[in-house]
């Protein structure tokens, strides 16, 4: 091993000022908490410090691409990612702040403030996540993004099915991080090197057939693959969806998921021996059994957490077919996607925010609870439908925008068995949204339990979300600015 003098710049700085940020932001928000109690300062905090390090991204990639310690490279891509979890982030912070509810009146009875600490901390582990290139890295940005999440699930404690979700999560993900470490210590065992590019220098000389490279990489898939909760390591996400609060499962399902990919495309671009081979074979069986088996159990629920859960399973299988092909506009195909993912799923996880707000015992997750919702509240059923719509990929939403690109690219990689999957998959994906979307329109029954508060348009949450929904519109009928971002975002 040489041994560098690291000599950090002010240039260093400035490329790790989105993490740097983060970090003061979690100092701060502690502080305030132990110095006194205040929801609303605690959430103007955060929502500050995600602001600014969302800002610092911009002369962060002034200076990418930029080396910083053997662990973080800041490159475009990293940056990329880096925006959207913090996109996600504080989309989360502001559906909570809503969700929680006031002192005054009704609303979460415990403390309320460090639900913003847990999510902040784990916004920065995403941010190391995405800027990883080292297994070690990779390592610490895992955990520090999925322990803070076992406390935000298991956060509405006084509801059975919270902790139950939570404690699942929590062993689950331990049995994946397991996995993960396993792995990497075979692969370090045979390559010598931690690195990504070290690991890839060192098998590209053919090492990559040797049985413990194959099983080294097979068991860091699995480990990823309980992260993505794609099949057969799926079995967590429906209870941890329905159990977790809903802004800590729109948290779960956009940023969680964001940082995890990104770092296993990057995995799978920099190291050739993680690609090819039996390897290829194995991830496109997951693929497959993804798509088909998350939409058709997402038919049979009656939940719409749940539902929206098994949806997210079948949506990293249609990335899945983007990972497998890995050429041409593979890369900005997976960030189209990712970004108009992400908006869809905070938009829908906000109506059920929204819906539950402020804290009542347990969401309004179930559909019948949605039925007739648009005579009551137009404005929310709105933003649902544009989702719906978006999810199932028709046209003139983002989400179509996403899947055209992903199908694109499989053509060109001539991957039929996969896309074969994926058009059966979103035959039946169009049911079930659109089972949501008629829900939303039927006669009002005269059972209510809950109902989204009369002034919820004037909070912060009602605001943004109409924007999520505006949004989601115009990058399907306008999506060049997203397309020209993701471009200059490639590895």
């Amino acid at each position: 091993m040489e041994s560098h003098a690291l000599e950090l710049t002010s240039q260093h700085f400035i490329a790790l000022l989105p993490l740097l940020v983060t970090c003061a932001t979690i100092v701060v928000v502690m502080l305030a908490i132990a110095w006194k109690r205040n929801h609303s300062l605690t959430f103007v905090l955060s929502v500050v410090g995600l602001n600014l390090a969302l800002l610092s991204i911009i002369p962060a990639l002034q200076v990418a691409p930029l080396q910083v310690t053997g662990l973080i490279q800041v490159d475009a891509f990293a940056c990329f990612y880096m925006a959207l979890i913090l996109v996600a982030a504080l989309a989360c912070t502001t559906l909570a702040h809503a969700y929680l509810g006031e002192k005054t009146g009704p609303g979460y009875p415990g403390n309320r403030e460090e639900l913003y600490l847990l999510m902040l901390l784990s916004a920065a582990g995403g941010l190391v996540l995405v800027s990883t290139q080292h297994l070690a890295g990779l390592f610490i940005g895992l955990e520090l993004l999925s322990v803070p999440v076992y406390g935000m699930v298991a956060y509405a404690f006084f509801n059975k099915r919270s902790l139950e979700a939570g404690i699942k999560y929590m062993v689950l993900s331990a049995a994946g991080s397991a996995f993960l470490l396993f792995g990497m210590a075979l692969l370090y065992a045979q390559s010598g090197s931690l690195s990504f590019q070290g690991i890839g220098q060192s098998l590209a000389a053919g090492a990559a057939q040797l049985p413990l490279v194959q099983i080294g990489v097979g068991m860091m898939l699995i480990g990823l693959a309980f992260k993505l909760s794609l099949v057969p390591f799926h079995l967590w996400t429906p209870d941890v969806y329905e159990g977790a609060p809903a802004p800590v499962a729109a948290y779960l399902a956009t940023a969680s998921k964001v940082a995890v990919f990104a770092v296993l495309l990057r995995l799978y671009q920099i190291s050739p021996a993680t690609a090819g081979g039996w390897l290829n074979d194995g991830l496109t069986m997951i693929a497959i059994a993804s798509i088909l088996i998350g939409n058709l159990l997402a038919l049979l629920q009656s939940n719409l957490k749940r539902l929206l859960g098994y949806s997210s399973i079948a949506h990293f299988g249609y990335l899945l077919v983007a990972l497998i092909a890995s050429k041409g506009v593979a890369v900005e195909a997976i960030g189209v996607y990712l970004a108009t993912y992400t908006v869809t799923s905070i938009g829908a996880f906000g109506v059920i925010t929204l819906m539950s707000s402020p804290f009542q015992g347990r969401d309004a997750d179930a559909l019948y609870e949605y039925r007739g919702l648009f005579w009551r509240r137009p404005y929310l059923t709105a933003v649902m439908t544009v989702m719906m719509l978006s999810l199932a990929g028709i046209p003139l939403t983002a989400g179509f925008i996403g899947k055209f690109y992903v199908i694109a690219v499989g053509v060109e990689a001539k991957l039929w068995w996969q896309l074969a999957a994926l058009v059966v998959g979103s035959g039946i994906g169009v049911y079930y949204y659109l089972r949501v979307m008629v829900t939303l329109f039927m006669i009002q029954p005269n059972l209510r339990r809950h109902d989204a508060p009369f002034n919820w348009g004037q909070r912060a949450g009602g605001i943004m979300l109409v924007l999520i929904a505006a949004l989601a519109f115009v990058l399907g009928v306008y999506p060049q600015p997203l397309l020209e971002l993701v471009q200059g975002a490639g590895l």
